[in-house]
């Protein structure tokens, strides 16, 4: 494994219509689901769980119904792709990407493409309401982004088969940025679109973007500003929402054949898209680190512990030894005492010969000298007592026996040390070169 070299582009065109973004995120990626040495089968093997970094950045797009969100995403893979209208067009959640050809996934598909999400599962019900459009647009920046339509959101008595609420809070928490429209045409101040978006702003306020979507349609400038100042209004009112550097740019659907004069800041969209596309890089690089450090140390308090049950055992093995061996021996002595007292020091010489003999006669008679000690009505108590104690002692050794610690094999020593190798010498090697290729991008060339 210390020899395996990592993988390079299988097709030089393939490198040269790829962005860098994009390669580098395809590379880091493979380095997690890699079939012999990914990421993720090292760290399932020490028992840690990894996911590998998602390809794509998260967009997900919220807001009350025909604010806007249908249309947005195919203005911008420049395909129709989803359904847009002034009826709740969206009723679910809507994955769109791009990818190799035009496919349609339902939930159980759409949840075996984003592994990430399946937590989805604990809101009850949102499971059939779960989908996943597949195109082949490469405009823009569409490869590198999947955005997240939701259902459109009414007040009244509109009822959802799910928790939309709980589930839109939840996904906005995985996504990268989260887009809030509100439309012009007097459902803006929607309290539901409120409220999850004052939920979502104590937990990742730095996610959420405003924009005042079909700007275009709102009249008169005069008209735009009204409506503006009636959403900041609102916000203001709740105190999750009321912060400081607050921006809501209009934007709308470019159409050559309906020209308008209202400011249209659709492309600083695109720009801010890009812009976390480039952060998701710079984060997935970092978390590659991360992991990486993680597996080692990994190793590192797995091959200490190793050494920790090594020793434990031997200590432990001691103990069972000599715990049996007293357990065995004492009342074999014990026996044997009575047996050699009934022999004289001359037999006992002519059977095992003069210096066994005396050793045996020795220790023999130190037993025999003891249990002359000991008065004739206790005696019987001494026995059962020292039966007893030996049976304790036999106990304990296999007591001690099976406190052992499982310790790593020849094998597993060998395959924890050519992880490390790896991950240190290949690894972090291709991490430090993808960011170094990523810095060279950007930065000027006597920066380095």
């Amino acid at each position: 494994m210390s020899g395996r070299k990592p993988r390079s582009v299988a097709n030089p065109l393939e490198s040269a219509i790829t962005t860098p973004s994009e390669r580098i995120l395809k590379e880091c990626h493979s380095l997690y689901v890699d079939s012999e040495n990914g990421l993720v089968k090292i760290a399932c093997s020490l028992g840690v769980r990894l996911l590998p970094p998602r390809k794509k950045i998260i967009v997900m797009i919220m807001g009350n119904h025909s604010a806007g969100k249908s249309s947005f995403i195919n203005w911008y893979a420049e395909e129709h792709i989803q359904k847009a209208g002034v009826a709740i067009e969206t009723q679910g959640f809507t994955f769109i990407t791009s990818g190799r050809k035009r496919e349609s996934l339902t939930g159980n598909a759409t949840l075996h493409l984003y592994p990430h999400f399946r937590p989805l599962l604990q809101f009850k019900g949102v499971m059939d309401y779960l989908s996943a459009e597949i195109s082949t647009s490469k405009q823009k920046k569409f490869n590198l982004v999947t955005f997240v339509d939701t259902p459109g959101l009414v007040d009244g008595d509109m009822v959802y088969p799910f928790d939309v609420n709980s589930a839109i809070t939840w996904l906005g928490e995985q996504a990268d940025l989260v887009f809030v429209f509100f439309d012009p045409m007097g459902q803006a101040l929607c309290k539901r679109t409120l409220n999850i978006v004052e939920k979502l702003s104590e937990k990742c306020g730095d996610k959420l973007l405003f924009y005042l979507s079909k700007a275009d349609e709102a009249g008169k400038e005069t008209d735009r500003q009204r409506v503006m100042m009636q959403i900041v209004q609102e916000l203001c009112r709740r105190p999750g929402l009321n912060k400081c550097g607050f921006e809501m740019p209009t934007i709308y659907i470019p159409n050559p054949q309906r020209p308008s004069r209202c400011v249209n800041q659709i492309d600083g969209v695109c720009q801010t898209i890009e812009k976390t596309i480039n952060q998701a890089v710079q984060k997935t690089l970092d978390q590659l680190e991360k992991d990486c450090d993680l597996i080692c140390s990994t190793i590192s308090t797995r091959r200490e512990q190793d050494r920790a049950d090594v020793a434990h055992n031997k200590s432990v093995r001691l103990h069972s030894w000599l715990c049996g061996a007293l357990g065995s021996i004492l009342p074999v002595l014990f026996v044997l005492s009575f047996i050699v007292n009934t022999f004289s020091k001359d037999q006992l010489d002519q059977l095992l010969g003069e210096g066994p003999a005396g050793t045996l006669f020795v220790f023999t008679g130190i037993v025999m000298y003891l249990w002359d000690w000991i008065p004739e009505d206790g005696q019987v108590v001494f026995v059962i007592i020292f039966g007893a104690f030996c049976y304790l002692l036999l106990f304990l050794a296999k007591y001690f026996a099976g406190r052992g610690n499982k310790t790593l094999t020849k094998k597993e020593k060998r395959t924890m040390a050519e992880y490390s190798d790896y991950i240190q010498d290949i690894v972090k090697t291709k991490k430090g070169s993808l960011y170094d290729w990523y810095l060279q991008q950007c930065a000027a060339e006597y920066d380095f």
